[in-house]
């Protein structure tokens, strides 16, 4: 933007996801002129609320972390505040070795302070090798690390195959020993960088956090579904002035003599100052690649993870769930199909008082590199994930309803030396002045996550980069909420 604020000027942003809606809220808090213009049909990209026997659901990710300001504090901005439901129930279980185990606490993303904190989801083999992570030398990580690498070193496979790997599984959709841990669990990336023992390194970060008394919720759900909250700071950007256009893919993004930015979508062609481009890689890869070739390359790399949630709606005379649970994850070990399940009338106790004869539970199936189920047709996810459910839980009536959402190339991947690639976009498009990037695959997938990228490339265009750089040096961790996020 030539060293002008967006405030001063017309900002077009590219993506109509919660990224680029919370990009365009905060534009328009400053004074700008804004137009979001989106590809598909509807706002608010991986949010999607839907309904099921009628009752109100979510068909995408249905919590959100509320450890971090951003996203609570997105849904107060836009009217949501008396909204804001907790989990009813945050007791989950891992399904594993044949039976549903309670989930154990005392762990980091699924790394434990003791060996004691895993007892009856590890064996005894198991649980001996967490111990003999006091007496092993250092492990040296560099700048970078797989996660299942690392904490399978340090304690062995088996915590990362029955805990790690199904954490992870459920917030990434991806593979724990390919996964980076400096991107995705930093966390753990600074112990391994300052502790000999990840355990004594894990005790210290629950100390800490012991310490400074965290109070209140750790997620945070919607009445209605998370689903609503793209579609209210949408309409808070209409009632500010901002303009959004669904059906609006962008065929064009040039830079003009001028300095400023030339857009087209469709026949429309739009002139701004600046632009944020808020939608994922490969689509961000086909824009940028006229003006910004090396970025669109680095871009054009970036992997994804494929996968599909199935809803199921059943009469709750029908169904007799473990009482007070969540749901429960899968180790992918054990080899089962579904990954995770959520008894989501149990976890959000809105569905229940909307909907007191129905119980809704949803499954969630596909991993990283794992194409051959999603090739099932939608009764056949459906076949799979009541085969499962009758095997975990013993639930063996009929769904009243069922619905199979896809998300294709849904889940960006964070694979080791994620940090360095996306260093180098950004380095690349800083070349290039009124031009900035946000989304999931950046700096973390979470929905806080993706609310401060779109912060901090808002900062950047006005020539603030410390958002930028604390997120690059800070990536957002993102945690799994319970069951089947």
């Amino acid at each position: 933007m030539s060293g002008s604020p967006p405030a001063e000027g017309r900002v077009v942003v590219i993506g109509a996801g919660i990224a680029g809606l919370a990009a365009a809220h905060r534009l328009l808090q400053r004074g700008a002129r804004v137009t979001v213009l989106e590809a598909s049909d509807r706002v608010g990209g991986k949010l999607l609320p839907g309904e099921i026997a009628g009752a109100r659901v979510d068909l995408g990710a249905e919590s959100m972390l509320a450890r971090r300001p951003e996203a609570v504090g997105l849904a107060r901005e836009v009217g949501l505040a008396e909204r804001l439901r907790p989990p009813a129930s945050a007791t989950a279980f891992l399904w594993t070795r044949g039976a549903l185990r309670p989930m154990p606490r005392g762990h980091v993303m699924g790394v434990p302070g003791t060996a004691s904190a895993l007892t009856g989801v590890l064996s005894d083999e198991g649980l001996a090798r967490i111990e003999r992570d006091a007496e092993l030398p250092r492990t040296e990580v560099g700048d970078d690390v797989a996660v299942g690498e690392y904490v399978a070193g340090r304690l062995g496979r088996e915590v990362v195959d029955r805990l790690v790997e199904p954490l992870l599984g459920g917030v990434y959709a991806g593979d724990a020993y390919r996964i980076s841990m400096r991107s995705a669990v930093p966390q753990l990336f600074q112990i391994a960088k300052t502790h000999t023992s990840l355990t004594e390194g894990v005790r210290e970060i629950q100390a800490k956090m012991s310490a400074t008394q965290q109070t209140g919720p750790v997620f945070m759900g919607i009445t209605g579904g998370i689903g609503s909250l793209p579609l209210a700071v949408a309409d808070s950007v209409r009632a500010r002035g901002g303009e959004i256009l669904t059906g609006a893919p962008v065929t064009e993004l040039r830079r003009e003599a001028s300095g400023g930015w030339r857009v087209a979508a469709g026949e429309r062609v739009l002139r701004a100052d600046a632009v944020i481009v808020a939608v994922p890689a490969p689509a961000a890869a086909g824009l940028l690649r006229p003006e910004a070739p090396e970025a669109a390359a680095e871009l054009a790399g970036f992997e994804y993870a494929s996968m599909a949630l199935v809803t199921l709606a059943y009469r709750r005379s029908d169904t007799a769930l473990p009482e007070g649970s969540s749901g429960f994850l899968v180790p992918p070990v054990d080899g089962h199909t579904i990954k995770a399940s959520t008894f989501a009338s149990q976890k959000w106790d809105w569905i229940a008082e909307e909907n007191p004869d129905l119980a809704v539970l949803r499954t969630s199936v596909g991993r990283y590199g794992e194409t051959e189920i999603l090739q099932r047709d939608d009764a056949g996810l459906v076949e799979v994930s009541r085969h499962d459910l009758k095997a975990a839980t013993g639930l063996d009536a009929t769904p009243v309803e069922t619905r199979v959402t896809r998300w294709n190339d849904g889940l960006p991947q964070y694979p080791v030396g994620h940090h360095t690639r996306v260093a180098r976009v950004r380095e690349h498009l800083a070349k290039l002045p009124g031009l900035a990037v946000c989304g999931a695959q950046y700096d973390g997938v979470g929905i806080p996550a993706c609310i401060a990228s779109a912060y901090a490339a808002v900062d950047q265009l006005d020539g603030d980069l410390g958002g930028v750089q604390e997120l690059t040096a800070n990536p957002v961790q993102s945690l799994h909420g319970g069951a089947g996020e």
